[in-house]
């Protein structure tokens, strides 16, 4: 009588910078998988990877994972964890469930879709390593591509973010963003931008919906980000499109007050608050803004940023 050999789970690791092994270790105690550490070169030298880290992490190796097209299983282990919140892992723990879940039927894999900014015109002075943003630049053309997971934008956002990443990572931890935000707030200054959005991801016509003075500009895949603000509540990452959520220009007295309503996302109903879904949107502005992605500073404007539609597969906590 023959006998079929089940072959292990093979899980490649990655781990973000600072990041006990701990918690690497909780999950091999509960599996009986084989381990590698890093990424595999090839896609057929593991079944899945596991990322402990932050949004930051995540960013860094998008282009790898998506090269790779194995499943992957964020576990919530860095400063700003939002993308690992939207795909249900609240807590280490959480994501643990997920993984024992995987490894007893691999029934809790979802396709999702990854943003995309292309930069129109690289600034020079400003210009961004390669392998440390997955950068991916078309000679021919003198654009360049960058994915993100979570929220793209500019303005008081980036700025906020700029300033976050200056604190020390056990202080971005307990609410960076938010303790950025008044100094940001205080030296912001509106930026003038002119924004077109197109009906379909390929189609390159833009259509302007106008120029303005914007505080903050949003461009979600998830619903959330800096730390769990619903920033485009209702964003969801398998739809193709990206939701964009523009803040035009207030007295600063009346954007700090907006602030605390973004955690339910009831800011829609204000009326300098723009909110529209689109599969490509372009940003061009008067004077160059610095463009941030999932906390890291990526370019600067004119850029077109949309979406890549299910193109990285994702652990979920239940698999819907």
């Amino acid at each position: 009588m023959s006998r079929s050999i089940v072959r292990r789970t093979r899980a490649a690791v990655i781990r973000g910078l600072g990041i006990s092994t701990r918690d690497l270790k909780r999950f091999q105690n509960n599996s009986d998988a084989e381990w590698l550490l890093g990424l595999p070169s090839f896609p057929d030298q593991a079944d899945v990877v596991l990322l402990f880290g932050g949004d930051g992490t995540v960013h860094r190796h998008l282009p790898q994972l998506l090269e790779l097209g194995l499943p992957v299983l964020v576990v919530p282990a860095g400063s700003g964890n939002d993308f690992a919140r939207a795909l249900g892992h609240d807590s280490i723990q959480g994501s643990l469930k997920a993984w024992q879940l995987f490894t007893a039927s691999r029934n809790n894999v979802r396709a999702i879709d990854v943003g995309v900014i292309t930069s129109v015109a690289q600034a020079g002075a400003r210009a961004v390593d390669a392998v440390s943003t997955g950068e991916n630049a078309d000679a021919d053309t003198g654009r360049s591509r960058h994915y993100f997971c979570c929220v793209a934008g500019c303005g008081l956002d980036a700025d906020i973010a700029r300033r976050a990443n200056r604190l020390p990572q056990w202080l971005r931890s307990y609410g960076g963003y938010a303790l950025s935000l008044p100094v940001a707030l205080a030296h912001f200054a509106p930026i003038e931008v002119k924004i077109s959005s197109s009906e379909n991801y390929d189609d390159y016509q833009f259509v302007s919906r106008g120029t303005r003075k914007i505080m903050l500009m949003a461009c979600a895949n998830t619903p959330v980000f800096g730390a769990g603000m619903r920033i485009a509540p209702r964003a969801t990452m398998d739809d193709g499109k990206l939701d964009v959520c523009s803040i035009s220009e207030m007295h600063k007295l009346k954007l700090s007050c907006l602030f605390p309503t973004v955690y339910s996302g009831r800011h829609l109903g204000i009326k300098e608050v723009e909110y529209f879904q689109t599969p490509r949107v372009r940003i061009d502005s008067v004077t160059p803004a610095d463009i941030y992605a999932d906390g890291e500073y990526v370019c600067q404007t004119p850029v077109e940023i949309g979406v890549l539609a299910r193109a990285l597969r994702v652990i979920t906590a239940d698999g819907n």
